[in-house]
Order: C-alpha cells, then sequence, then structure tokens
C-alpha cells in the first residue's frame, strides 16, 4: 500500500510540472484530446497502463 502512495505522488508531481511548468502547453492537449476519436483514446490509455506495468515489473525485478 505504501508503493501504491507513493506511485500516485509521483503522479500527481509530475501532473503539476505539466499544468504549473507549462500551462499554455496543457491547455493545448486538452483541446487535442477533445478532438481525438474515442477509439484513439482507449488505446492510448490500454497502452499507458502496459508501459507502466512493464515498468514497475522491471523496476522491481520482475
Amino acid at each position: 500500500m505504501q508503493d501504491f502512495f507513493a506511485a500516485l505522488g509521483l503522479v500527481l508531481v509530475i501532473e503539476g510540472l505539466v499544468y504549473g511548468g507549462f500551462p499554455s502547453l496543457a491547455r493545448k492537449l486538452a483541446g487535442e484530446v477533445l478532438s481525438m476519436p474515442e477509439i484513439a483514446l482507449r488505446v492510448a490509455g490500454l497502452v499507458a497502463i502496459g508501459a507502466g506495468v512493464g515498468i514497475v515489473w522491471l523496476v522491481r525485478g520482475g
């Protein structure tokens, strides 16, 4: 459970860096997401999940 909260904290740091450091980029990306088809968003989400699981597996010594 401790690892989960550490990972959640890192996600918030990265999100904060994007919104705090590059607000115009964040707006542009949000606009792009609105124009993307649902299937593209779904595929991108599934790829991100797979990459995240792979990274965790490698770091943990899978």
